[in-house]
């Protein structure tokens, strides 16, 4: 286990930040793993959701994401831990990892914004750029790209939008309310929030000790104009393993992908 070392000082603030301020590729990564992943059971009885594993793969959700993170540049990752905390800490000793990782564990409930921060507490670099991401997202994209993104727009947070697929069928009418298609899984009209950001060296500060960000830090940056969103491009692939279907189809689209 890796501990926090001595960082320089935190990156400018402003709309006039300097792209120096910001590394193009952090080095640096938070994984959120501390969901207990009631809607995964029986899965999740003996384990926490991130360790939950991909069918075929024989390796953990979070075993892709420190893989992936690692190919992107990343050296040292961060993993909160909750639930079942214990199982994840095994694992993690044992596997042979492409980073440095450590563990913390929350003592006490912070809430989404305050676990966050909890854990930026203990990234190595903190006076510079940094990734995270949600322990139960599977995904591949290049995070260079959207870290160059964040950079180009001064941002002190950027959050990657996916448009996922509605799931259920869909039916397309004319003006007359005839019938004219049926559209099975259509992709939604809207973005959401992947689950994956790049923030700022400054970031860390700005979060709530208790709470939820999404409610405090993040309108507060829409309103400067200081929270970027980042669409993931035309065919990476993402998915939320929320429920034991994102598992069985995560399985099919791993078969199809490997077959292609």
């Amino acid at each position: 286990m890796t501990e926090p070392s001595d960082a320089p000082a935190g990156a400018a603030s402003g709309a006039t930040r300097s792209a120096a301020a910001y590394p193009a590729t952090p080095r640096q990564a938070v994984v959120l793993a501390g969901g207990q992943g009631s809607r995964l059971r029986p899965y999740t009885d003996d384990r926490p959701k991130p360790m939950v594993e991909i069918p075929g793969t024989g390796v953990p959700i979070i075993g892709h994401q420190l893989a992936w993170l690692a190919s992107e540049g990343v050296t040292d990752a961060v993993v909160s831990c909750g639930h079942l905390a214990e199982v994840l800490q095994e694992w993690l000793d044992q596997a042979d990892l492409p980073l440095r990782v450590t563990t913390v564990v929350e003592k006490e409930p912070l809430g989404r914004g305050g676990g966050l921060k909890f854990a930026a507490a203990r990234l190595p670099h903190p006076g510079e750029a940094w990734y995270a991401t949600n322990g139960d997202i599977w995904t591949r994209f290049s995070l260079r790209e959207m870290a160059e993104f964040h950079t180009e727009r001064g941002a002190t947070a950027t959050l990657a939008l996916a448009r996922p697929r509605i799931p259920w069928g869909v039916v397309e009418t004319n003006e007359f309310g005839q019938i004219l298609d049926f559209i099975e899984a259509p992709p939604s009209p809207y973005l959401i929030n992947a689950g994956v950001y790049v923030f700022s060296g400054e970031f860390a500060s700005l979060l709530p000790d208790f709470g939820d960000h999404e409610r405090t830090t993040f309108p507060h940056l829409a309103r400067e104009r200081r929270l970027a969103g980042f669409p993931l491009p035309q065919g990476a692939y993402w998915r939320a393993i929320d429920t034991a279907k994102d598992l069985t189809e995560a399985a099919k689209e791993l078969a199809a992908q490997s077959g292609s």
